[in-house]
């Protein structure tokens, strides 16, 4: 049994700027994550890394950055430690293989646009120490399948009133048509500036799927070679992985919305304490710092969803991810910090 349990949290915020793909609170949602594990959960902010594509910012959230700061933190972990990924961004879901339909895959959307799948985050998951966590906390868009085969604990079938959505907000979620457009556009840009990547491989790309999933994995890898998710590698390579389905109890996911919904980026009014935020994370940091007692994964999202009501939203319904056990612990395996406050 280790002696000394760490946590350790890589946080991430998307906010896209100056492309069409714009979004208002991702940055605000990562930098206020920060604060609060901090404050109250007792990370030492030297284990917390913060990836923004804020134009100063040095080390952008691409998916090589996002991949190494959570493989590091994986590596680093040892048993006992606990473990948070928070994502505000946008996400993306879409049929991989169009001769399985029931192949589906959720990703979330980096600032370069090269995917990360929830293959991705198994495999990282999978190689972690037994006796350690992993929390997952995502506002994105189709956020609900983020951890493979999880058991779900609120989800599709926990149900809130339909309420007509504040004016205020913009949805956190890339078409595959639209991220097929962005990605050709990147390509096309690239094969005439830069020698390594030529308008013929550019083509050859395009050729094997027009703006389908197909398409945009041809491109990603056109663009980015094998530093693409496990989803576009060839069969035997992911085979050599030895990647497994999870099982109920490894991960826990957060996520600010179902599968098949969409989650809302609110740019800033009175709802919102003047600043720009995504729905779900600011109602869960709401919960958290309006409570000063520890809350449980479950208490948390069904708070969250309650809060979600007050702002006005009816289509977006947290849901909760995980084993019985881990719905009733304590989220982050947090105690009451009765020093800090709220």
């Amino acid at each position: 049994m280790s002696t000394e349990c760490k946590k350790r949290a890589v946080l991430v915020g998307c906010n896209y700027p100056n492309t069409i793909n714009e979004l208002s609170g991702c940055v605000n949602d990562a930098k206020a994550m920060r604060e609060m594990i901090v404050s109250r959960f007792g990370f030492d902010s030297e284990n917390v890394e913060l990836l923004t594509d804020e134009p100063e910012s040095t080390y952008k959230p691409t998916r090589a950055n996002i991949m190494a700061a959570l493989k590091k933190m994986v590596v680093a972990a040892k048993e006992g430690d606990a473990l948070l990924f928070h994502f505000s961004g946008h996400g993306v879901v879409d049929v991989i293989d169009h001769h399985q339909p029931s192949r589906k895959g959720e990703a979330i959307v980096p600032c370069d646009l090269n995917l990360i799948f929830d293959v991705d985050l198994g495999q990282l998951i999978q190689q972690l120490p037994s006796g350690s966590s992993f929390t997952i906390v995502s506002d994105s868009c189709h956020g609900g399948g983020l951890i493979d085969k999880s058991k779900e604990q609120i989800g599709p079938h926990s149900t809130l009133r339909g309420i007509a959505p504040p004016v205020d907000y913009k949805t956190r979620g890339i078409s595959i048509e639209t991220l097929y457009q962005c990605l050709l556009t990147a390509a096309n840009v690239m094969s005439g500036t830069q020698s390594f990547l030529d308008i013929t491989a550019v083509d050859n790309a395009i050729n094997t799927g027009t703006d389908n999933m197909t398409g945009v994995g041809s491109l990603l890898t056109t663009i980015f070679g094998n530093n693409v998710s496990l989803k576009f590698l060839p069969h035997y390579e992911r085979d050599i992985l030895n990647l497994r389905s999870l099982t109920e109890d490894e991960g826990i996911l957060l996520s600010g919305c179902q599968a098949n919904e969409l989650s809302f980026d609110l740019r800033a009014s009175d709802k919102t304490e003047g600043k720009a935020f995504g729905a779900f994370t600011y109602s869960i940091l709401k919960v958290i710092k309006e409570s000063n007692d520890a809350l449980t994964n479950r208490q948390l999202v069904v708070k969250a969803r309650n809060e979600i009501i007050k702002l006005g939203i009816g289509q977006q319904h947290p849901c909760l991810y995980c084993s019985d056990e881990n719905a009733d612990a304590a989220f982050l395996g947090h105690q009451p910090n009765t020093t800090t406050g709220a």
